[in-house]
């Protein structure tokens, strides 16, 4: 989870480059997103390197929290915790 916003284009390279690199492990990715500068949720699923994501509706009132789940074989190699991290904007 992340609170603060993520940039969109850092998000994009990363999890690009986890998709290519550990596509066929990924059995599953699901996640709602807060992007920076926009004010909808990024909504996201996908099953092994095939990932959909489209914005969703505003988001309600309250706290905007960004989370990403990964089901997986070997997921504890890719550092996801540390790379879904690196995406907030500073």
């Amino acid at each position: 989870a992340a609170d603060q916003p993520l940039d969109p284009d850092r998000f994009q390279v990363w999890f690009d480059q986890i998709v290519q690199r550990f596509g066929t492990d990924i059995l599953r990715a699901k996640g709602i997103l807060h992007l920076a500068g926009e004010d909808r949720r990024y909504v996201m699923q996908g099953v092994h390197m095939l990932i959909e994501a489209n914005f969703l509706g505003p988001w309600p009132p309250g706290p905007r929290t960004s989370k990403l789940v990964f089901i997986g074989r070997n997921l504890d190699t890719m550092n996801l915790a540390e790379g879904f991290a690196s995406c907030q904007v500073d």
